[in-house]
């Protein structure tokens, strides 16, 4: 960046000989003005300061300075934009892997000023994530709610704890204007702009809990990772009581995570945000990124086995695997499981396997061998196979990968934080076959074939897929509903803490 003294004698991007600001400066400093659309704070940029030193002509010898101001306000606001304020490193995440080309942006600034086209760098400044835009406008609108009637009074308990259908409840009216405000009861078109524009009972009195009411509910429920069942019990009533104000915030830190989270250069990747449990496969094609696949994911316990944040390739797929018991598991689950019950070993279809080869005897030598690193145990492929019968590998110094699940029951329930860190996938033969999709020799019906093998096959991929695993509690839909989830590791307090600090450095 030109140092001020050098201003007097550079091409001015903003100011004219006279002093008279170019359109290009009050559009650069409409940007700054309106950051807020996009999480931003207008006044990390001086944008009130800026607006109103462009509001007549400048003497010239502030001209110099204004300048340099203006561009470093800009240069700043289109590095926030594109990459985000805080280094996700300062978070625990890891992205290291090749990503898409970033542009130069200060000297794409500069370049699109001098054509007269500024808002080309506003361009190549926003993120690309197909989910941006879409964030952006749920940003908006949940603003519109911040001060909405339907939140100024809280909702009245419900009888016994739990409402269901048919039950009376003096909160119906309220819940009615709340579920219309956020979209998931429709507008009667012919109430509305009425006091009762909702389709639901008369809002006037506590009327019985029907059918109206119940599928927006479900709607909401659905929304809010809740079991989409209608009934309102204690969890539907706490997500209800969130004010839009609180999800403003949510989306704002969704769409800073979107900006530090860089998009891959691979034609092809997967992506997992981990506390919505969801896994999305995209293609690129000509700059235009779209989702192919979408699947639900089990992922590590939130007390005590988290799922890191990072990207890595996947590389190969391995059917019918062993499980290669990690040592952390061996020595604190496995091992005090066969001294308690040696038949665990065979039940569980598992062996020891040393420098000497492989051992089914459950002795005291073999256990202690596994304890002090000298033997390992692993589970050979079968139906109590912990991976199921598939893993996605994504070599990694944390021993994460993708693989399926003896247990696919556990991918109904609403929660899914089960297992030791790795993320357990619910359609592998999907996910299969898109990886492998250069690679006609791997039909569906030789996946599944493979996928039931008494010995592992691989299966290389015909190009790295590169793997992201990510942190969301706030997702538009394809449909462009919004979704929220709960913050399951306290991600969000701690980027929201980072960013508070952030903004101190620029004050």
């Amino acid at each position: 960046m030109l140092a001020l003294a050098q201003w007097a004698g550079a091409q001015t991007l903003w100011l004219d000989d006279a002093g008279q600001p170019r359109p290009a400066a009050h559009e650069a400093v409409a940007w700054l003005t309106h950051a807020d659309r996009d999480g931003l704070q207008p006044a990390d940029y001086g944008a009130a300061r800026l607006a109103q030193a462009l509001a007549g002509p400048v003497a010239s010898e502030a001209a110099a300075p204004l300048e340099a101001e203006i561009t470093q306000a800009v240069q700043r606001y289109l590095a926030d934009l594109r990459h985000g304020r805080v280094d996700p490193r300062q978070l625990g995440a890891r992205y290291d892997s090749d990503t898409a080309p970033a542009p130069d942006l200060s000297a794409l600034l500069r370049e699109a000023v001098a054509r007269g086209q500024p808002a080309d760098a506003l361009r190549a400044a926003t993120p690309p994530w197909p989910q941006y835009a879409a964030l952006r406008t749920a940003l908006a609108h949940y603003r519109t709610l911040a001060d909405h009637a339907a939140w100024r009074q809280p909702l009245p308990a419900v009888p016994g704890g739990k409402l269901q259908a048919g039950q009376r409840w003096a909160g119906l009216p309220a819940l009615a204007e709340r579920l219309t405000a956020l979209g998931d009861l429709p507008v009667t078109p012919a109430l509305a702009g009425t006091a009762a524009h909702a389709s639901a009972p008369d809002p006037a009195s506590a009327a019985s809990y029907g059918a109206a009411l119940q599928e927006a509910v479900k709607s909401f429920q659905q929304r809010h990772a809740l079991a989409a069942d209608g009934v309102i019990g204690q969890a539907t009533l706490e997500a209800l009581a969130v004010p839009p104000a609180a999800r403003v915030r949510q989306i704002e830190l969704a769409l800073e995570r979107l900006r530090s989270t860089p998009l891959p250069s691979a034609p092809r990747f997967v992506s997992v945000n981990v506390p919505e449990f969801m896994l999305r496969a995209y293609q690129q094609d000509g700059g235009a990124v779209r989702q192919a696949l979408a699947m639900r994911v089990i992922v590590g316990k939130a007390l005590d086995t988290r799922t890191p944040l990072f990207d890595e390739d996947m590389l190969w797929i391995e059917f019918s695997p062993y499980w290669n018991i990690p040592a952390s598991i061996a020595r604190q689950e496995t091992v005090p499981k066969l001294r308690a019950n040696p038949g665990y070993l065979a039940a569980q279809g598992m062996e020891f396997v040393g420098a000497g080869g492989v051992s089914t005897a459950v002795t005291a030598a073999n256990l202690d061998a596994v304890l002090a690193g000298q033997m390992r145990l692993r589970q050979r492929p079968g139906p109590r196979n912990a991976l199921g019968d598939i893993k996605f590998m994504l070599p990694n110094n944390q021993n994460i990968y993708l693989h399926h699940t003896p247990a696919p029951g556990l991918f109904e329930r609403a929660r899914r934080d089960f297992s030791h860190g790795c993320i357990r996938i619910e359609e592998p033969v999907a996910l299969a076959l898109w990886v492998l999709h250069e690679d006609a020799r791997w039909t569906e019906a030789r996946v599944r074939e493979s996928m039931g093998r008494p010995r592992p096959i691989v299966a290389r991929l015909p190009e790295p897929v590169p793997v992201l695993i990510t942190y969301r509690t706030a997702i538009a839909a394809d449909d462009g509903r919004m979704h929220f989830v709960p913050d399951l590791y306290g991600h969000d307090r701690l980027l929201a803490q980072a960013l508070q600090r952030a903004r101190g450095v620029y004050k």
